[in-house]
């Protein structure tokens, strides 16, 4: 089976434990109240599974068409040279994004959206700090006050020593 079709029936079977959680676990601890509600905290969870299930099933289902010795596309990915992509970049991204998860608290949204995107470009390869850092700082700052003022959600901006 194709790499294509083990990524669908990993993503189909994601899928599946999402929507066992949606459908079956998330509206539990409704009031009665909010229960006669047509949306619910849900729904949203339930079309995504419904979605993802649909298109895994088509990647998993749809034939793909010989390639008999032909040349790859431009833009698809050769097994056999998986040494010649940046595959390095990716991990170092995936452990940043756990890293930042986990950094959250003890630095703050504010602290540790900066370093994220700060060393998230930095591994991509971006060398204009003198942009980046300013630009990573309004960012990081303006999602700040529409999450906190304007949607009046709690974050904390900064780390517990500061607060």
């Amino acid at each position: 089976m194709a790499l294509d079709r083990w990524i669908a029936l990993a993503f189909i079977a994601l899928c599946c434990i999402y929507g066992y959680a949606a459908f079956f676990t998330m509206d539990d601890q409704l009031p009665p109240i909010l229960q006669r509600n047509p949306v619910w905290p849900s729904t949203f969870p339930k079309i995504l599974t419904v979605l993802g299930l649909f298109i895994g099933l088509v990647v998993l289902f749809t034939s793909n068409p010989p390639t008999d010795g032909a040349p790859a596309k431009d833009g698809a990915i050769d097994l056999s040279r998986l040494g010649d992509y940046h595959v390095g970049q990716a991990v170092a991204l995936l452990v940043l994004m756990v890293a930042y998860a986990l950094t959250l608290r003890p630095l703050g949204f504010v602290g540790s959206t900066v370093a994220f995107l700060v060393l998230g470009a930095i591994i991509l390869g971006e060398r204009r700090f003198h942009i980046l850092i300013p630009v990573t700082v309004i960012a990081a700052g303006s999602i700040w006050y529409l999450v906190q003022e304007v949607l009046g959600i709690f974050l904390r901006p900064w780390p517990f020593m500061f607060m």
